[in-house]
Formats: structure tokens, sequence, C-alpha cells
């Protein structure tokens, strides 16, 4: 045999060999024997979820080994679209967007997925992961068959699915099963032709023998409109329900096949001035123990929530607008600092009554630091710093545009006018429309006037001359994640009126504090300006942190202090709202903090600072003291 020859049979044999181990892996519903079937055997899962878009990249691998040293053998992971695509057309899978190199970790973990791509995830998270640029057109109707949605949907799933075929388990991946769309049957739409377009799209990128699933809440009539034949029907439920009747739901749409409770309520959300949301332990372990001696799969959501950087957090309207807080914490089995609760370990205790979990040591808590106060100074008022925040100058329009008119989608704009006469006496200024969307902050000639906000404060009163500067800075506090309202524009959403006046001819400044911070304008030999007298209105601060050689996980506290973001080393750690509660720390994780290095603490006030203009570094965080 020559050489060539031995060769090519070499690598005949490999590849023969390698079809044949791909062909034995294989992931399917028996419906004879209502169980999933894994490389043809009866399989149940225990699962978690865990949001990589809500943790470090430094601590992807981290928080996956406590799941599985937990005993879970899957995990259920969200796919932000607006976390990949920011702009349309404009990809991103770097760094902490990595997905791939995530499914790798878990892979390596032995973690199985069940990843739920949306387009829709909702998830707490802003907008329920839809793209913001999806609203440039006013009429587009979301989660529909919409000709244009559909269109923006299509281009997405060509990319991410194409990326998430390699990753199927029957593809050698660790990819079991994946959901299309979310809760589908609490949206209003009901649209039958979209959830099949979407069935459609999926098949297409993935082939005919992946499990494709839905999920839908407790109620009939959330079944009968998320779910459709060729998607497997899944349920959700928390602590509050009746197991049995649960399923037996479940049932009467999917007569046969695995019971899956796809979200498990380990805990729950918090909203800015609520209280922070606990679930009892004994109830969740008690319930979970239930469950599987039916033989149930049950994911529990979330095992791990993580936190809402930057500008993510989603909201809610119900019968007002209620923002999410910064935190994910969840009161989850893993916290917001992936530490191992006493609810995890009940989790765990149960778990291996039914299966053999990991032997060995669960992962410690990481090591956290309290490195004491922190001194800012005063940089300067927003208003007076619009040629570095916003450098291509201001959009001129005769009425206010919204954030999505002038494409800035996140963080704050700031709408500039003059008085038309002037105001001798305290002068209501109006939204009449409740368009103040979502809080803005008003100020004459640079002298900060009060709030309007959304729901709640429709007014402020107000004093100038004729031609004084009229400013509001106006925040986006994140869209509406859930229900009929996810359309959410954001801005100053119709006329605002002064007295009798209407006013008009307005500058429009995006802001692009993020950008500016994380390039180091601070760092930069900018000075602030001497003359800042005053520590109420719109203004940034800022100060040095020296840890002396050590990095670990922290928590910032803003006691004093009123309402705002808080930027370390450029990085947006979240918002902060002592003032409303019940959130009193931001999260900030060791691979934020340089041991050796001066780490820079930035922090943009909205409304009046505190009078001894200090931080404090602590080493536990505070998420449940609700201001009165």
């Amino acid at each position: 045999m020559t050489s060539q020859t031995g060769c090519v049979f070499l690598c005949v044999f490999i590849t023969a060999v390698m079809t044949n181990v791909l062909a034995e892996r294989s992931f399917t519903i028996d419906y004879s024997n209502d169980c999933f079937l894994k490389d043809g055997q009866c399989f149940h899962y225990v699962s978690g979820s865990v949001h990589y878009s809500r943790v470090p990249r430094f601590y992807w691998k981290d928080r996956l080994m406590k799941m599985y040293m937990s005993g879970l053998n899957a995990i259920q992971v969200y796919v932000p679209w607006n976390f990949h695509e920011p702009v349309q057309g404009m990809y991103s899978f770097e760094g902490d967007r990595d997905l791939e190199y995530f499914l790798h970790l878990a892979n390596e973990t032995n973690l199985l997925v069940i990843l739920r791509p949306g387009p829709y995830i909702c998830a707490e998270w802003e907008m329920g992961g839809l793209p913001a640029w999806l609203l440039h057109n006013s009429n587009i109707i979301l989660r529909s068959a919409d000709s244009e949605y559909m269109q923006a949907v299509g281009d997405w799933l060509a990319v991410l699915l194409t990326k998430m075929r390699p990753w199927l388990y029957q593809n050698g991946g660790n990819i079991i099963s994946l959901q299309v769309e979310n809760e589908y049957g609490s949206y209003f739409a009901c649209d039958h032709n979209y959830m099949r377009s979407l069935r459609l799209l999926f098949r297409n990128f993935l082939g005919e023998d992946v499990v494709l699933f839905t999920t839908d809440g407790n109620t009939d009539k959330e079944l009968a409109c998320g779910s459709l034949h060729g998607l497997y029907t899944t349920i959700d439920f928390g602590t509050d329900t009746n197991i049995s009747d649960a399923f037996l739901r479940q049932r009467r749409f999917e007569p046969k096949g695995p019971l899956v409770n796809s979200e498990f309520y380990t805990g729950w959300l918090d909203h800015w001035g609520d209280n922070h949301t606990f679930v009892n332990s004994h109830k969740v372990s008690k319930m979970l123990r239930d469950m599987m001696n039916m033989g149930a799969n049950v994911n529990m959501y979330m095992f791990e929530g993580g936190t809402n950087f930057g500008y993510w957090n989603g909201a809610d309207h119900d019968t007002r607008f209620r923002p999410v807080v910064t935190s994910y914490d969840y009161d989850a089995p893993l916290s917001e600092a992936g530490d191992p609760t006493d609810k995890l370990l009940a989790i765990r205790d149960v778990i291996k009554d039914f299966y053999d979990i990991p032997v060995g040591p669960m992962p410690p808590a990481t090591p956290k630091m309290a490195y004491g106060f922190v001194r800012l100074e005063k940089i300067g008022n927003i208003s007076g710093l619009l040629e570095i925040l916003s450098p291509q100058g201001p959009v001129k329009s005769l009425k206010p545009l919204t954030f999505e008119e002038i494409k800035q989608y996140y963080g704050y704009v700031l709408y500039r006018t003059l008085l038309p006469r002037d105001i001798s006496d305290q002068t209501p200024l109006i939204s009449p429309l409740n368009g103040i969307h979502d809080r803005a902050y008003v100020s004459v000639n640079g002298v900060y006037q009060g709030v309007m906000e959304r729901d709640i404060a429709l007014v402020v009163n107000v004093t100038g001359r004729e031609g004084d500067q009229l400013d509001l800075l106006v925040e986006n506090m994140g869209r509406v994640n859930f229900g009929h309202k996810i359309n959410d524009y954001k801005g100053i959403l119709g006329n605002l009126i002064l007295g009798n006046d209407v006013l008009s001819d307005w500058l429009i400044f995006p802001l692009d504090i993020d950008g500016v911070i994380a390039n180091g304008w601070l760092q930069s030999g900018w000075k602030a300006d001497g003359n800042e007298v005053g520590d109420v209105g719109p203004s940034f601060y800022s100060g040095t942190l020296k840890p002396n050689g050590i990095s670990r996980d922290t928590f910032i506290k803003l006691t004093g202090w009123t309402k705002g973001q808080v930027f370390i080393n450029g990085v947006n750690v979240g918002r902060f709202w002592p003032e409303r509660g019940p959130q009193h720390t931001l999260y900030v994780p060791a691979s934020l903090i340089s041991a050796t290095l001066t780490n820079n603490i930035t922090v943009l006030e909205l409304e009046r600072a505190a009078d001894h203009r200090r931080v404090v570094f602590t080493d536990r965080p505070q998420l449940d003291n609700v201001a009165v």
C-alpha cells in the first residue's frame, strides 16, 4: 500500500467513525413513553436558567461549574436579539456577546443547552430583546406576520440559527431543543400565521430533526394562542400553583410526550419602588421534588439571574410604567454575584435523591472586598458639557422628536428650546398626553427646576425671562418587555405646553455619554470648570479607587445620592436610585477592578448629589430596602 493510498484509507476510516458517532447522537420525543429520548434512551432534564448577557464573560465558567455541581444536567439560555444587533445589519458576537464561547464552556462542563432564541424573549430585558430600531416604522406590528417585522426577523435568524446549527446535539454540540418565540399566548396578536412563519424559518435553518417547543403560562387562553402543531407545547408556573392541575392543562394541548415546566420560578423580579421579592426555599425544594416524582422535566427560572448592566433592564406597564431595577438577583439559588445560597443547597438535596450528582465540594462564593470610601469631585453639569457629550451637535426640529427618530436608542437625550415670554410667576410646564418617556430633568438657564415622570408627574413649575434656555434631559428608563405596550417609544412624544404656549423650535442633542466615558474623557487631561457650584441637577462626579494589589468583587453604595448611573473604568455598571429603592448597592465584578492601577469612578447624578460627595465600596449587597 502506498503512503498516499494509506492516507486516503485513514481519512475514509476516520470519516466513517465520526459519521457513526454522530449517527448515534439523537434527541427526540418519545410519545409512547412520555419522555425525551437522548441517544435512544429515555431522558429527563433538570435545568436552570442563566443569561450570558447578564454575567461577565470572566465569570461564565464559574457560574456554569456551580450549576453543574448542583446536579443540573442542562441549562436554559435566552438570546437577546438587541444585544447582538444593536444597529440594523451590524452584528456583534465578541467579548461578553460571544454566545458560541459560552456554549463551548457549557459543553466542557457537561451541561446540555435548552436555547431560547426568540426573536422575542421577555426576560425583563429591554424591549423583551427586540431591537429598538424596529420602531423606525411607527405602524409596525411587532410579534406578528407584519411583512417589515418578518423581514427583520428572517435576516436575524439567518445569522443566528446558522451559527447555532453546528451546536445542535445531533451535530455534535450540546443544544437539545430550541424554543420558538416566547409566551406568545400572553400577547394580544394571537397570530398563528406568525408562528407558522417562525416554525418554517427554524426548520429551514436547523432541519427537521431538532426538537422545537413553545412555552406559555398556565391558562387555556395562553396555551391556545401560543401553541402550534409541530412545536412541542410546554408550560410554566411557580410555587403558588397546583402541579397536577397545571400538567393536566399541558396535557389538554399536548396529550402525549414529556411533562415540562419550562419556567419553574425560584424567585421573582424587582421594580423600582417595590419591595425586594423573596420566594421561600422550602416551597421551591418541595415543589421541585413533587414534579420530579411525577417524572416531569423542570427548568428553574432563574438559577442565577445576574445583572442588568448599562441600560439593559426592561419595564412593565400594567396600570403604570414600572422599570426593573439594575439587579436581576431574582432571589435565585445562585445570587447576583454567583454565590451559592441555602436555596441552592436545598435544591441539590432534592436532585441527589433522583440522580447521581457530581462528586466534590460546591465551589465557594467569590471573595468580596470592602474597599471603603471614595470621595468624588464635581466635573460639571450636562448642559455645560454638550460639546463633549454630543460632538455631532444638535438636531433641529419644530417639534420634539423621539429617541427612535434621531436613532439614539438608549440612555439620554437633551431637548433645548427658549422661553417664549417672561414668566415671573411659577408657571406649569405640562406634557398633556403623558408624553415624557420616561423621566425629564428640567432646568432654566442651568438652574434645576424639577422632574417630570411618566404616569406620575406630568407637570413641573418654572420661571424665567423671554429667551432663557429651557433644557429637558430625558432618560430612557428601559422599554416595556411584556404585554401589548412593547412598542415603547422614548423621549418627548408630543408637544409640551408652558402656560398657554405650545413650545417649538427645538435643539435635540443625542448624548454619547457611554462612548465618551469609555474613551477616557476624564483621563485625557480635561479639567473641571472651577466655577461649577451646587450639587442640584444633572451633573458628573469623578473619583479614583486604589485597591492596593487586590482585585475582588465588590458593591458600590451611594447613600445620600438620588438617582443616576455609575461607571467603573469606563464600563456602565447600571442605574442607582436609593431614593426610591429597593436596591441600594450595585454589583461590581472583580473583572472591572484593576489590582495595580488607579480605578476611575464616574457618577452621573441626575437630581441631587450627596452633601458628602462620597460613595462606599462594601463587601455585601443591599437589595431589600424601599425608601419611605
